[in-house]
């Protein structure tokens, strides 16, 4: 039956996964990397528990499995959806949405959303940025001060650079980067790495940002997984009343 290939393989893929992001992040107790972890013990206990009573495989409740993972593969479609490059040229604004500061040091994520930001400001001498993010635990500085210092570190005016240090989410990100702007119709790019583009830009329509475009910076290869993976849930609590 296809659930004695499927389950045992399922479940080594997915403790082995949690094994590299482990690796790759130096913990063991990252947050959502124990999503790996537990799905893999779910999976091999399945098996187990199937191995033993052959008959519950065959019931056909087990069918009902359908409806979560289609809503899952909707989801994911339309996160990879957002991730479509909308950038144009001469946008008046950037917004570079905060993401964790270890320290005073920029992480991988971070680091390459200020990438993708330096090169477009560098093309385009007359946009300024708006760099969003407060200052949360372990950080010693807010993430737009440290944001601002490596703009600045690859040639980019500090004439140009708004700081938003205040907020600690996402739609805070933009809600207080608002205040930058003349107002809410004037073009902006956002810019996130790719898996986070399509939430970011929901919460700017929601706070009513009108001329929106999308400026994807990528991701680690071997988390892409591990982020698509919890963007579908923090996706689900977006859409959720």
């Amino acid at each position: 039956m296809l659930w004695q290939i499927a389950l045992p393989t399922a479940g080594a893929i997915c403790l082995l996964y949690y094994g590299a992001v482990s690796i790759r992040l130096r913990r063991w107790d990252s947050t959502f990397a124990r999503f790996w972890l537990v799905a893999g013990v779910l999976c091999s206990a399945l098996w187990g528990l199937f191995h033993t009573y052959p008959d519950m495989a065959g019931s056909p409740l087990w069918r009902l499995l359908w409806i979560p993972a289609a809503v899952f593969a909707a989801v994911e479609l339309r996160i990879t959806g957002g991730m479509v490059s909308t950038e144009e040229k001469g946008i008046p604004y950037l917004i570079v949405l905060g993401a964790q500061v270890k320290g005073k040091k920029i992480t991988d994520s971070l680091r390459r959303r200020l990438k993708r930001s330096a090169a477009y400001l560098s093309e385009n001498p007359e946009t300024k940025v708006i760099v969003s993010g407060g200052q949360g635990p372990g950080e010693h500085i807010p993430e737009a001060e440290a944001m601002a210092a490596y703009l600045i570190g690859r040639g980019i005016e500090s004439s140009r650079i708004l700081l938003e240090d205040k907020s600690k989410s996402t739609e805070e990100n933009l809600l207080f980067s608002a205040r930058y702007l003349p107002d809410k119709t004037v073009r902006v790019g956002i810019v996130s790495n790719n898996f986070h583009m399509y939430r970011a830009c929901r919460y700017a329509r929601r706070i009513g940002y009108k001329n929106v475009r999308r400026i994807p910076a990528g991701c680690s290869p071997l988390l892409f997984m591990n982020y698509m993976v919890r963007e579908f849930f923090a996706v689900c609590r977006l859409w959720l009343p």
